[in-house]
């Protein structure tokens, strides 16, 4: 294999999120410290068929008690997802002439089926499948995965991962602290760049993920695309004011949601378009109140994520929170890879055995490394 000079690494990640949409790649030039260059990025669409076995072991995850043995799903979810990973890997390679022997590395976060948060009462949980053996073998290159276990059996959060990147971002368009990159996925969550450089990261709450599954079960779309059903509608000020009520926002970070965690109940019996305006207005809100909590106020916070392209969330984030909004094309970054790169960023940390999650970013006592390396041929 030809690597690259130094502890420079060629590395090409993948990322499937909760909207269950697409797989999305992208390689990046890094150290582990800076990202040295961006190679190419781009996605796959995830097929109904994967998606409905993805969505099965979902199902079972709900159910799936801590002492049961795990449900026949999650092995079928986690050959579907290698499958779609190698498929979308090999057309884009092909695509963009990028060889296996040109890579160092491939980091995988596999899909989340499953995140609990520890609680005083029970440590937390959390489940992303994917079969990194097949990844590994089907592009002949050492593939990094399994990123969160060992920071929740450390009694970290296991979220957010993505910080450390952020970071390099920040540093790579020379921005200085206190900066907050804010990514709007089904869940939102926070990184603050403090003035010193010190992370902090958590959770805000719901973005994109409950109006994503308000839409799924009342109509034959995936989401509120442009934000045009939430337009439509009126915010039921009660219902958004029973959300917010919710203890999770008057707890400190570092903290972290499943997708699932806030019911869509309070809304069924509201339209459709005020149903998507009042899910809409509770992440924008939530958004406002983790800004509010972080140690230092940003002095800009930059947007990435699918939710950037919603204008209608976009809007309320800016008339809720005390500092200019851009997005993540106004520096220069790729909003839609973004969380791509950063597995590819964690992988190649992983491999040079620096640390990936810190106290201030998911809680773990000390910054301690994560994820697992499998080689080619390993079986």
């Amino acid at each position: 294999m030809t690597t690259s000079p130094k502890n420079t690494l060629r590395v090409l990640g993948f990322m499937t999120g909760t909207s269950l949409d697409a797989v999305d790649m992208a390689v990046i030039e890094t150290d582990g410290h800076d990202i040295l260059s961006f190679g190419p990025a781009g996605e796959m669409k995830l097929d109904g068929e994967t998606r409905a076995i993805i969505e099965d072991a979902i199902e079972d995850a709900f159910d799936w008690e801590r002492d049961e043995e795990e449900p026949d799903s999650f092995e079928d979810s986690r050959m579907a997802v290698a499958d779609a990973h190698l498929a979308a890997a090999l057309g884009f390679m092909a695509v963009n002439g990028v060889k296996s022997g040109a890579l160092d590395l491939v980091g995988v976060h596999g899909q989340t089926v499953l995140h609990e948060a520890p609680t005083p009462e029970r440590p937390g949980r959390t489940v992303q499948l994917i079969d990194a053996i097949s990844v590994a073998e089907g592009l002949g290159v050492p593939t990094a995965f399994d990123f969160r276990s060992a920071d929740v059996a450390a009694g970290g959060q296991g979220a957010p991962l993505a910080p450390v990147y952020h970071a390099a971002l920040v540093r790579k368009a020379g921005m200085s602290g206190p900066v907050a990159v804010l990514n709007l996925g089904g869940v939102g969550n926070i990184t603050l760049i403090r003035a010193d450089g010190h992370l902090e990261a958590f959770d805000t709450g719901p973005a994109n993920g409950m109006v994503d599954l308000l839409v799924q079960s009342r109509m034959k779309k995936r989401m509120d695309e442009g934000g045009r059903l939430a337009a439509a509608g009126t915010v039921d000020q009660a219902v958004l004011d029973a959300y917010l009520a919710h203890p999770y926002f008057a707890a400190t970070g570092p903290k972290s949601l499943d997708r699932f965690d806030f019911s869509l109940d309070p809304v069924a019996s509201l339209s459709l378009e005020d149903a998507a305006a009042t899910l809409t207005a509770f992440a924008a809100q939530a958004v406002a109140l983790g800004v509010a909590r972080c140690s230092e106020q940003p002095k800009e916070i930059v947007v990435c994520g699918g939710g950037r392209h919603n204008p209608v969330l976009l809007a309320a984030i800016r008339d809720r929170v005390g500092a200019p909004v851009s997005t993540a094309e106004n520096k220069g970054w790729r909003g839609d890879s973004i969380e791509a790169e950063a597995f590819a960023f964690l992988a190649a940390r992983c491999r040079l055995g620096l640390p990936i999650s810190f106290p201030g970013t998911t809680g773990v006592p000390a910054p301690m490394t994560g994820g697992r390396i499998v080689e080619p041929g390993a079986e």
